[in-house]
């Protein structure tokens, strides 16, 4: 039997608030969802601890984005795991029955990572694709599980336009950031006495790093009782209608990623669906467009790296 508490319509709302802005205060959340500050503190918590809830705060990754795609066999989850403990990977994932693995490594040249892995690893098949542009994916948010808000909800929260220009991080910087990898909502004051700052310079700090695109917040459920059943889906589409049909899959409820890369396939998209039917419905439905020549599907095994570090600190719930 599952450990994890099924979701209510109110636990669904208050995913989708914090995917839109993850330090949005719980009076504004509450406000919007029509219930009160406390109701949604208690959520929240109850969130974390039955449902694995966890906000990171993460610096948008530098360097160039590559997925690197291994068939390693047995050694696939030794070579997933070496890794995940890389601070330039950003996501890893054992797939194909975990026998492969599939990671995102931000790094110039990639060669380097290459020449990292060793060469005992058993690894068979190697192939790097360039990101060349992400449709959906990273700081944008996936709202397949829990879009339940209005137009006129989600605008109530939506956090200030990124306008994205280079930053100078000073070790002040470095220490709130940790604080934030660790529970992206811990409070002004909270972080005031991690970096030495008053509450007011934290807050205009923050804001600052959020709207120059230098950070963002990455909402991650272990228990997303609608987000089960991931598989990668790499196709191979007619150049002409690429930027159509990634459009056009970044819009559906089912996808978390999409991506344009190079190499055989130009196309990466990652999908959720609940049951291996839900699956084979979207794959020969939804995603039957014309333009679209070959697919390939790697069901995923098992994510060995989100956004960020796997472990989750546990503080008090606080409305921040």
């Amino acid at each position: 039997m599952s450990r994890y508490r099924p979701w209510d319509e109110l636990d669904r709302g208050l995913v989708h608030a914090l995917r839109i802005d993850a330090r949005a205060p719980f009076t504004r959340v509450a406000a919007v969802l029509g219930t009160s500050t406390q109701t949604v503190a208690r959520r929240y918590a109850r969130l974390r601890n039955d449902s694995g809830l966890r906000i990171a705060g993460l610096l948008y990754p530098q360097g160039e984005p590559w997925v690197i795609r291994l068939t390693a066999g047995d050694a696939a989850a030794d070579v997933g795991q070496a890794l995940a403990k890389r601070a330039d990977t950003s996501w890893v994932r054992l797939a194909s029955g975990g026998t492969e693995v599939v990671a995102v490594v931000h790094m110039t040249p990639p060669d380097l990572l290459l020449r990292d892995i060793p060469r005992t690893a058993g690894i068979t098949a190697i192939s790097a694709h360039y990101l060349l542009r992400m449709y959906l994916g990273g700081p944008s948010a996936w709202r397949g599980s829990s879009r339940v808000l209005t137009d006129d909800q989600e605008r109530q929260l939506q956090p200030p336009p990124v306008d994205r220009k280079p930053v100078v991080l000073g070790d002040a910087d470095r220490r709130l950031l940790d604080v934030l990898l660790e529970d992206g909502r811990t409070s002004y004051g909270e972080l005031a006495v991690a970096t030495g700052w008053s509450a007011a310079t934290v807050a205009k700090r923050l804001a600052e790093l959020r709207t120059s695109g230098a950070l963002f917040f990455d909402v991650q459920v272990e228990a997303d009782e609608v987000a089960t059943g991931q598989a990668l889906i790499w196709l191979s589409v007619q150049p002409a209608e690429l930027d159509n049909v990634a459009r056009a899959i970044a819009d559906h409820d089912e996808s978390t990623v999409v991506a344009a890369t190079t190499g055989r396939t130009n196309l990466l998209v990652n999908v959720r669906c609940p049951t291996p039917e839900r699956l084979h419905a979207y794959l020969t439905g939804r995603l039957a467009f014309d333009a679209i020549a070959a697919a390939e599907t790697s069901p995923g095994w098992e994510d060995l790296k989100a956004a960020g570090p796997v472990r989750l600190r546990t503080p008090a719930s606080v409305d921040k």
